[in-house]
């Protein structure tokens, strides 16, 4: 099952959901040009969106995918390995 989601940030616009980092945790792109990342925490007082640098996105991105490998969630490793190629090379 493969399903997309999207936030509508105040200044950005819609932003696409790459991937969920912890529980409350999310990492989100700009949806057409996916130049700009943003870190989504979900907090009592409503959402929180934190800009992030495009190497800082990989970088959760990359620790993701280890958390991912280390408990063998192996068909969302491959869905997360693929983004990662797309997103980033």
């Amino acid at each position: 099952m493969n399903t997309e989601n999207y936030l509508n940030h105040p200044t950005f616009g819609l932003l696409f959901r790459i991937c969920l980092l912890e529980e409350h945790q999310e990492l989100f792109t700009t949806l057409y040009a996916q130049r700009l990342f943003f870190l989504v925490t979900l907090e009592a007082s409503g959402m929180k969106f934190e800009p992030v640098s495009r190497s800082e996105a990989r970088l959760l991105l990359e620790t993701r995918l280890r958390f991912l490998r280390r408990n063998g969630q192996y068909q969302e490793y491959d869905r997360l390995q693929k983004t990662l190629q797309a997103t980033f090379q």
